[in-house]
């Protein structure tokens, strides 16, 4: 099969490294050029735009920055949309807004295309490891022909329903995140100050009814001081202001959710919106 895929950053390189393991055509495309580079070595086929993208695959796949660069690389005047060929499956794995997600995939119906919402979880460690949870959002039948795609990329693949659901489930899984991050790094700043050792008192926490994915898996970084970037702040930061509008068009109040990015606000005005969203332990650090 022709595989498109767009946008080769920290979470696609790793994706759409998956696709070209499997021994699919692989066509990437990426802003920057060179960030593709180690997948054309490995033997995808650089192409110069998202149009010759469309002309070219029968599937592709876009992960990137936010609603408004998916809204151009879908709906522009050359984009997926009006080039792709017919029957062609798009999925959309970016986090975005629900209601993009619709405009999608109406607009792709109009061109006899199928668009799914395909948002993903499980940061760096999943894409590496094709154990990502995907949450689909579109028609069934198009769900059901792409899904050993999917699977070559995540472990838990879940149909959620009509165009849009697979944003919505999304914006649940940022706003399960925003609390669980606080809780990991007033955690460990409680047990510095505290006079405790951190890797043991992990060893202690993670065992038990406070055991999550921040703390076995951001803690240790913390500990370690790295804050590179699994998932960026900034895209964090974009993901819970969609969570906040949507909630607020719902009229279902979050008032611990509107405080987590609060603190994440704080920690972009430090100008630490380009590490990982563990650097949320700065804020603490005395």
């Amino acid at each position: 099969m022709k595989i498109g895929f767009i946008g080769i950053g920290v979470m696609g390189q790793a994706m759409a490294g998956h696709l070209l393991k499997a021994g699919h055509d692989l066509y990437v495309y990426n802003r920057t050029k060179s960030k593709a580079d180690r997948l054309v070595e490995a033997g995808a086929i650089w192409c110069d735009d998202v149009k010759s993208i469309a002309t070219t695959c029968d599937l592709i796949f876009t992960i990137i920055g936010v609603p408004a660069d998916v809204e151009s690389v879908y709906l522009g005047e050359d984009g997926l949309v009006n080039h792709a060929k017919a029957h062609s499956i798009l999925v959309d794995m970016t986090t975005s807004t629900p209601d993009l997600a619709k405009r999608i995939y109406e607009a792709g119906q109009a061109k006899g295309l199928q668009c799914l919402d395909a948002p993903v979880t499980g940061g760096d460690v999943g894409a590496k490891n094709g154990t990502l949870t995907i949450m689909v959002g579109g028609d069934k039948e198009a769900y059901d022909e792409i899904l050993p795609i999917l699977e070559l990329m995540g472990q838990t693949i879940v149909y959620m329903g009509s165009a849009g659901s697979g944003q919505h489930t999304k914006m649940a899984n940022q706003i399960a995140i925003a609390g669980a991050a606080i809780g990991m790094v007033e955690a460990l700043a409680y047990s510095k100050g505290a006079g405790l050792d951190l890797e043991t008192v992990l060893k202690a926490v993670t065992s038990g009814s406070a055991a999550s994915w921040q703390l076995s898996n951001m803690a240790p970084r913390i500990i370690k001081d790295d804050f590179n970037p699994g998932f960026f702040i900034k895209h964090f930061i974009k993901d819970m202001r969609i969570a906040c509008s949507e909630s607020k068009a719902m009229n279902v109040d979050l008032p611990g959710l509107e405080l987590v990015l609060s603190l994440y606000e704080e920690c972009q005005k430090r100008e630490l919106e380009n590490c990982g969203t563990q650097a949320l332990y700065k804020l603490y650090e005395k």
